[in-house]
């Protein structure tokens, strides 16, 4: 594929930034015994990729503003433009030596997404798109799958977990889900998620409480390669509401109509 200047410049930084997370990810197993300890090398870790993302945007296009998970808002003097990063989606598998997290970069122009680039640095997957130019794995183009039942489907999910999310909703959700499906899947990372929605290799994904750069890139991953994204209610706001529904266009009809139907569970005391 031939690729914009502004994916290039996305590319570039990501690569970059991937180098130092495929490193550190391959220090990970011998830091579990380590005085420090692993959870202080992963958030050293993120916050390098941060850095190398926010330095090396900024050097190429000055002015646009900035949306990141660990330094938040930065105002940019260019108001038009905002770049919405995670540098490590997935840092609880990258904790535990699981090769499944990504960096994710999106580019928000006037509140529209215009690119996306989601790197799998250590699976050496490059997921690229651009608003109306398509979606691409490692310059192969991407759509979504061809399934239209949900008996068919692999839906992917996230799981809240100690401290986090609705628990009993949550489990209302995959009982009504579960019985519908070929198969649940739960893979850690938002942004990975999406991408293999895009890639056709899930059917569909939904996911409560998830952050801007969590989805960002993931969001225009999905339409460029066909797909349908919205909120629970079938609404495009997914940002405000955190909540999230991709897939293809029949099967991500259906989940949302399994979701709306899903009652809570009375969760044990």
């Amino acid at each position: 594929m031939a690729r914009s200047a502004i994916i290039n410049v996305m590319v570039q930084a990501a690569m970059k930034a991937g180098r130092t997370l495929a490193r550190d990810f391959g220090e990970v197993e011998n830091l579990q015994v380590s005085r420090k300890g692993p959870g202080d090398f992963v958030s050293a870790a993120d916050r390098r990729a941060e850095d190398i993302l926010r330095i090396e945007l900024e050097k190429a296009r000055p002015g646009y503003g900035f949306l990141m998970e660990e330094s938040g808002v930065i105002e940019g003097s260019d108001p038009q433009h905002r770049w919405i990063i995670d540098p490590l989606d997935g840092t609880t598998n990258f904790l535990h030596g699981i090769p499944i997290f990504a960096i994710s970069i999106a580019l928000e122009r006037q509140g529209q997404l215009m690119a996306g680039v989601i790197l799998n640095p250590v699976l050496d997957e490059l997921y690229v798109a651009e608003r109306g130019r398509g979606a691409f794995l490692n310059d192969r183009r991407l759509r979504v799958s061809a399934r239209r039942e949900l008996t068919d489907a692999v839906i992917a999910t996230g799981v809240p977990h100690l401290g986090r999310g609705d628990h009993a909703r949550y489990l209302s959700e995959l009982r009504a889900v579960m019985n519908e499906v070929s198969g649940i899947r739960r893979a850690g990372a938002a942004a990975i998620d999406l991408a293999w929605v895009a890639a056709g290799r899930y059917d569909a994904f939904w996911e409560h409480d998830l952050s801007p750069w969590d989805t960002a890139a993931g969001i225009l991953m999905v339409r460029e390669a066909g797909g349908f994204v919205s909120d629970l209610a079938g609404h495009d706001n997914m940002f405000e509401t955190g909540e999230i529904a991709a897939g293809t266009e029949l099967v991500q009809r259906g989940l949302l109509a399994l979701l709306k139907r899903a009652t809570p569970v009375t969760m044990p005391q």
